[in-house]
């Protein structure tokens, strides 16, 4: 495990490869702000950066989510706001949501000479209690119920060998990668908000229900987060001033 500097990933993508580009070195993650209902964010959690509407944020289809709790499922409603989608209920504690975008759009661009389409797949959880609980995202990272232990899941089978990150809004951040087990450890000394993210590549073409018909990709980028509060540690560095949203 080692610590990691998160410098923005967005620019130089911007320059080279356009609004695409920077939508896949995205992640969403769930938050709640205190006395509201969750939210979905959009951006990179590390540099304080929360995409909006007009703009990146305006990428996305329609979000669904769904609250998790020992009496059942439950469909949230969700609707768009300028920073954010808006979930119709706040997680109480015990409970859990998961949220994902299965139909964000497409990406065409050139790889060593060969026309590619990538589907980015993002999903986001955010736990109540770090108890353990089962898959439910196809790329899942949950907690196991041991302290600063997590597991890495795709299709609810452990996922090995991949890279996972723990990040707070100061820009602190451990990288670590999942055992055979899919699991992965990290020391949490911070009071307050986590994010673990984690990505895999499913290189196995398919194709998905369109507006206008099939629409066949060669790939799937599943991006995942996992976030949560912890109410012990050190009190937390301050997060940076909040990155300007792309336009």
């Amino acid at each position: 495990m080692r610590a990691i500097h998160r410098l923005s990933r967005i620019s130089p993508l911007l320059a080279l490869l356009g609004w695409g580009a920077a939508a896949q070195a995205h992640q969403i993650w769930l938050e709640q702000p205190t006395g509201q209902n969750a939210v979905i964010r959009f951006g990179e959690f590390g540099e304080n950066l929360r995409e909006a509407s007009p703009g990146l944020l305006d990428r996305f289809g329609q979000p669904a989510a769904t609250l998790l709790s020992p009496k059942g499922d439950t469909a949230l409603t969700v609707t768009k706001a300028a920073d954010g989608f808006t979930l119709s209920a706040k997680p109480a504690p015990g409970t859990s949501v998961v949220a994902e975008d299965p139909a964000f759009p497409l990406r065409r661009f050139t790889q060593n000479g060969k026309e590619v389409t990538s589907w980015y797949h993002p999903g986001a959880r955010y736990a109540t209690t770090l108890e353990a609980q089962p898959p439910r995202l196809t790329l899942d990272i949950t907690p196991t119920g041991k302290a600063g232990e997590f597991r890495l899941t795709f299709k609810g089978q452990p996922l090995p060998k991949a890279k996972v990150q723990v990040l707070v809004q100061s820009g602190w951040g451990k990288e670590a990668h999942s055992d055979e087990a899919g699991l992965v450890h990290f020391d949490l000394p911070w009071k307050g908000q986590y994010v673990v993210e984690a990505s895999h590549i499913d290189r196995t073409p398919g194709e998905r229900p369109g507006a206008a018909g099939p629409e066949k990709y060669d790939g799937i980028n599943y991006v995942s987060t996992l976030t949560f509060v912890q109410a012990a540690g050190v009190a937390p560095l301050p997060a940076g001033p909040a990155a300007a949203p792309n336009r």
